[in-house]
């Protein structure tokens, strides 16, 4: 657990561990906004962690010879064939401050939030999700040009719908997995969380199979050619999923409830995404918990570390009042920070 002030280091430790598994980080940064400011213009993460099939190092950063925008990983001190190899021994999932407004804002955040949880069981839904995005760029781009090369068009929406529904699919299968999950109680106290897919790809595969799914997308996305030119998007595609959440008990929809409520919501999912990983892959996630405890009364507090010690994962918290955290004793070691490093907690 790391308590100290705002501004002195604590969301950094968490991030610096996020980029440990593929993706971005929990905040999202591009790799030029890694470096530290004044710094050489590098920088590197690297951990020991023991897993299922021994311990490995691992590490990522900017090459010492390479672009200061390119980043690199290491497996044991050499290059994995894939990001893949990374995800198989490792997972993370987190939760931010930021998150407190998934359901108040546009809906690229909610399905960013839905893909992480994806990815930490199906790495390969990272690929699917480049494929389908690079081929729907290279088609708005196409179209905003007014060159519509019929032969081209039709092969950049066949891959968009391909990947897709590849994608949709993936999603659709962790929803259905974590609604189980959530149901049969895995988040221990806090409130069960429903999750829905708003989405017409989905709403295909439900009724139909993946090829019919696929012929409708890009009769689709070839009938609205003209539509996405003068929108400079297209309307039909992975990117437009949405993710609804809503309390099973109470039936309220997340938007609706309370701050609090939107939070017990959230830690209530990452906690059964965390215990479906351990299930599935045999080792729980590494668990970010950016103050956790802001918007939550005492009793939800007190839920949250019984979860916490009961789930046995690799668990940093972060947050300003170590008191706030004493409930955790001897479950948790208790660190300070301030001054660009960390000191004991006396």
């Amino acid at each position: 657990m790391f308590a100290g002030p705002n501004g002195t280091g604590k969301t950094n430790v968490l991030e610096a561990v996020s980029l440990l598994v593929p993706g971005r980080g929990l905040r999202g940064a591009r790799n030029a906004d890694l470096p530290r400011l004044g710094g050489p213009g590098g920088w590197a993460v690297a951990g020991r962690f023991e897993t299922g099939d021994g311990e490995h190092d691992i590490g990522t950063g900017t090459a010492p010879d390479g672009p200061p925008d390119r980043r690199v990983f290491r497996l044991d001190g050499a290059a994995p064939r894939s990001q893949a190899e990374i995800a198989a021994r490792i997972a993370a999932v987190w939760l931010t401050p930021q998150m407190d407004r998934l359901f108040l804002e546009g809906l690229s955040g909610r399905r960013r939030f839905l893909d992480r949880l994806v990815w930490a069981l199906e790495p390969g839904h990272a690929r699917e999700m480049a494929a389908h995005d690079s081929a729907m760029g290279n088609r708005n781009r196409l179209l905003a040009e007014g060159r519509h090369d019929r032969a081209w068009l039709a092969g950049l929406e066949d891959a968009m719908a391909r990947h897709a529904v590849a994608a949709t699919a993936a999603r659709s299968s962790l929803v259905a997995r974590l609604n189980v999950a959530l149901a049969n109680g895995v988040a221990g106290a806090f409130p069960a969380a429903h999750i829905a897919l708003a989405c017409p790809i989905a709403e295909r595969l439900a009724s139909g199979t993946a090829l019919a799914a696929e012929d409708w997308m890009r009769a689709t996305l070839e009938a609205n050619r003209t539509r996405d030119a003068a929108a400079r998007s297209a309307s039909m595609g992975a990117h437009r999923s949405d993710m609804a959440l809503t309390d099973s008990v109470s039936g309220t929809p997340a938007a609706l409830a309370s701050t609090g409520e939107q939070k017990a919501l959230l830690i209530g999912v990452i906690l059964g995404h965390a215990a479906l990983i351990a299930e599935t892959r045999g080792f729980p996630p590494i668990l970010l918990l950016d103050e956790p405890a802001v918007h939550l009364d005492p009793a939800r507090r007190a839920e949250l570390f019984g979860a916490l010690i009961g789930l046995r994962a690799q668990t940093l918290i972060t947050g300003t009042d170590p008191e706030v955290f004493a409930p955790l004793g001897a479950h948790a070691e208790m660190l300070r920070t301030g001054d660009g490093a960390l000191y004991p907690l006396s």
